[in-house]
């Protein structure tokens, strides 16, 4: 794309420069901002970086670097030297963003770059962070999974070791946290007029981001919190149940009560559960040992596609589990424009085509002649220090269950005016509770600092004070099918006459265009039509899928959204027009897994597999037993020096001798014993300790911890990751997430209460619309407006 049409188009980051400074796993941040448009200078160093020549590698060509950093300028510089550093410091001085993956000291040191650029936002994204007890350990993606509690609930409780999941999504999924803090930090710039210093942790970002034990859960837990869930690997099987076709594997998803009608239909009627108590989810998951056999007696005589199209017909989630051959294949992935055919090395490939969908065009990565003008982030006319990113913005939010709570929320915590509509008639399932409590603690971390409007969306007056809300407001969420908006009477062109400057940010499963544009989709359907699923599974268990409890990629889809929505105001603070974004689920899956489905694309059999916890290319790898109640070590040690640590801490420096481990090739073959003699000496050992004995040998390696275990965690105590929420309706406080990373003058999220279904009614109406007592109860008395039955009642007592 030319730089003229790429004005056209109006990437809204265009004007914004990063001087992007990464070479490890975090490459992906820069690759989005360059998507969206910022000028992306990537700093390497005289030769070339040396990930230009690992992950994936086809050809001699590193995929893997190819598809993170598309769309970047490339600068060469050599930081060892005094004219490199200083080149690098001048770059600096003209930037926005500055990334980097190493901190510097000296001349470089963030706190140097910032004297010399008041605005500057310098992002240091580490395993750790630059401060506390671990801030100088090393870790791999499968080391993250034990340190954020992915690995605790990964697996099957009848299978010995539970289950590392697929590699890419850890590093991949702390790439989208880090592109919503440089978001936020450019929403800090706009709102106070002065940079920052944010000191980015993976392992906080994937307490945050990936299947986060402080966070809102999917419907199918019914406001369970994951703290509740037993100390092994809980059996999420019945949540989202696989079944066996003719030809291979489905999964269906019924959890409302239209969707198990539409069940019972599909299966005939059958008298035996033909009773209203059915249409509670719960007690559905408890008859499963009689249900689920005759589910899979009708998807046995089925092929997947006829399992699919007629678990449509009747309104019944349904996904096949696909292989990469067949996403690469599927056409529907064509339609809406998750891949495009192109060539690498003259070679015909498949490559996935990026994350957003922007005002009606797709985005794909930048190319070009050179960058655009540099034009930065101007600050409001009436920016401050210490005034909140969002303050003054107002949110109207229709989202529902994980995605739309999480993006609402992420806007709320810094000062926004996040207006949550629901109404009686189309509850948000987040809202469910075990046991009709009033609220659950994954709806407090959700919604917390939002406010509570009962809005009826399908009557005309409901209408109207839609339409007068829009006015007033600068964004709109909705995370419904494609179509659903506008069946309302509130498509783009029409929120747009209501207001030219809103935002509409959707998302849903599959994308707005294309054969499944309307199809049912939920997070564990669209990891299955993804090629997820079948990846995260025991391979030698014909029942070994594990993703099942993952709420994934939910929480990556509410900050690829949140960044694009700041990176559309700042575009509004330039032409005065709104703008509209999209994304689709199955892209935050796609862009994860870029690199492997581009080399399955030119070399069948080359992408992604299913490894399980065998990991390969070396024999210190993988999970390890360690004293205690189901207590795991995660080591990763690759390579010849690491291979030596690790033999000198189990007390056999011997094996560095021997010839037939000289290499990792010749280990990998010995793996067996090589790994006994590891747990021999692990089974003794408590997992952090022997985790912090190897890690001062500079081997990756990590306790598998649960929730407790970050709640008392002395590493993140001394970084301040967690606050604590107080929810009026709970009997006790919540510890939650307390900011995306450890910054210095943008200051901590708020942490208000979320508010009950419909809470705010009439203060919404006053605050914001001005209505008068006598038509705020005329419109409750029509049924437009919907008031909590608490509150009402707490009114009426009080008169």
């Amino acid at each position: 794309m030319s730089r003229d049409n790429d004005v056209m188009t109006g990437r809204p980051l265009s004007g914004v420069r990063v001087v992007d400074a990464v070479d490890g796993p975090l490459q992906t941040v820069g690759r989005v901002l360059a998507d969206l448009g910022a000028e992306v200078l990537r700093v390497e160093p005289p030769g070339g970086s040396p990930a230009r020549r690992s992950g994936v590698v086809h050809n001699g060509q590193s995929l893997t670097f190819l598809m993170r950093n598309a769309g970047k300028h490339y600068v060469t510089l050599d930081l060892d030297t005094a004219e490199g550093r200083a080149e690098f410091a001048e770059l600096a001085a003209s930037a926005d963003v500055v990334l980097r993956d190493e901190p510097r000291t000296g001349d470089l040191a963030a706190e140097r770059l910032r004297e010399r650029n008041s605005r500057l936002v310098v992002v240091e994204m580490t395993d750790f962070g630059t401060s506390g007890e671990r801030a100088g350990w090393v870790a791999t993606p499968d080391v993250h999974a034990a340190l954020s509690t992915v690995l605790a609930r990964s697996g099957l409780p009848d299978v010995t070791e539970p289950l590392l999941p697929p590699e890419f999504l850890l590093y991949e999924s702390a790439a989208v946290q880090a592109v919503w803090v440089v978001l936020l930090e450019l929403a800090h710039v706009r709102a106070t007029g002065e940079g920052d210093i944010a000191d980015f942790s993976v392992q906080e970002a994937l307490i945050q981001i990936l299947d986060p034990v402080f966070g809102v859960g999917g419907s199918a837990r019914a406001g369970v919190p994951l703290s509740e869930l037993p100390r092994g690997r809980p059996d999420a099987r019945h949540l989202y149940p696989i079944f066996a076709a003719r030809d291979g594997m489905v999964r269906i998803c019924v959890l409302s009560k239209r969707q198990w009608r539409g069940m019972f239909e599909w299966l005939g009627r059958p008298a035996e559960f033909d009773d209203p108590k059915y249409d509670n989810t719960m007690t559905r998951f408890g008859a499963a040992p009689r249900l689920y056999p005759l589910i899979g007696q009708l998807f046995a005589g089925l092929t997947m596609e006829e399992a699919v199209e007629q678990g449509q017909q009747h309104g019944v989630p349904t996904a096949a589990l696909a292989s990469a051959q067949e996403v690469l294949a599927e056409k529907a992935f064509r339609e809406n424009g998750s891949f495009v055919e192109t060539t690498v090395d003259g070679a015909p490939a498949v490559m996935h085509s990026g994350w957003f969908e922007l005002d009606d065009s797709r985005l794909p990565a930048q190319t070009g002649d050179g960058p655009s003008a540099h034009t930065g982030v101007p600050a409001l006319p009436d920016a401050r220090p210490g005034r909140l990113p969002f303050e003054g913005l107002r949110v109207l939010d229709l989202g529902v269950i994980v995605v739309g709570a999480e993006l609402g929320r992420l806007f709320a915590d810094y000062g926004a005016d996040v207006i949550k509509i629901e109404s009686s008639a189309f509850p948000d399932g987040a809202r469910q509770t075990p046991g009709g409590e009033l609220i659950s603690e994954g709806t407090s971390w959700g919604m917390r600092n939002k406010r509570g409007l009962g809005l009826n969306l399908r009557s005309e007056d409901g209408k109207r004070v839609f339409a007068d809300l829009v006015r007033r407001s600068d964004v709109v969420l909705t995370n419904f099918k494609p179509g659903t908006l506008a069946s309302l009477g509130f498509d783009m062109d029409t929120l747009r006459s209501l207001n030219p400057g809103i935002i509409l940010s959707e998302s849903s499963a599959f994308g707005n265009h294309g054969s499944w544009s309307r199809r049912l989709g939920y997070g564990p359907l669209v990891r299955a039509s993804a090629g997820l699923s079948k990846l995260w599974s025991y391979p030698d268990e014909d029942d070994g899928y594990s993703d099942a409890i993952t709420i994934f990629p939910d929480h990556v889809v509410a900050r690829l959204n949140a960044a694009a929505i700041v990176a559309l105001l700042i575009r509004r603070d330039r032409t005065g027009a709104g703008g509209r974004v999209s994304t689709a689920q199955v892209d935050a899956i796609f862009g994860a897994m870029a690199d492997l489905l581009l080399a399955e694309s030119l070399a069948p059999g080359a992408g992604p597999r299913s490894e399980g916890n065998d990991r390969g290319g070396d024999a210190f790898r993988g999970i390890f037993p360690a004293a205690g109640d189901d207590e795991w070590l995660v080591v990763d040690a690759q390579g010849d020096e690491r291979f030596a640590a690790v033999a000198k801490a189990i007390g056999r420096p011997d094996l560095t001798g021997d010839e037939g481990y000289a290499t990792a090739a010749q280990r990998w073959a010995r793996r067996h014993e090589l790994r006994e003699l590891l747990a021999q000496w692990s089974r003794a050992r408590d997992p952090r300790d022997a985790a912090a004995e190897l890690q001062a040998l500079g081997v990756p390696a990590g306790a598998m911890l649960r929730v407790d275990d970050l709640r008392a965690d002395a590493h993140l105590r001394s970084r301040k990751v967690f606050g604590q929420l107080v929810q009026p309706q709970l009997s006790h406080p919540l510890v939650t997430n307390l900011g995306e990373a450890r910054t210095r003058t943008l200051g901590e999220p708020r942490l208000g209460p979320a508010p009950l279904a419909a809470e705010h009614t009439r203060q919404v109406m006053r605050d914001v619309l001005g209505l008068p007592d006598d038509e705020i109860q005329r419109l409750l008395d029509a049924g437009a407006l919907e008031e909590n039955p608490a509150v009402s009642a707490e009114r009426k007592g009080v008169r």
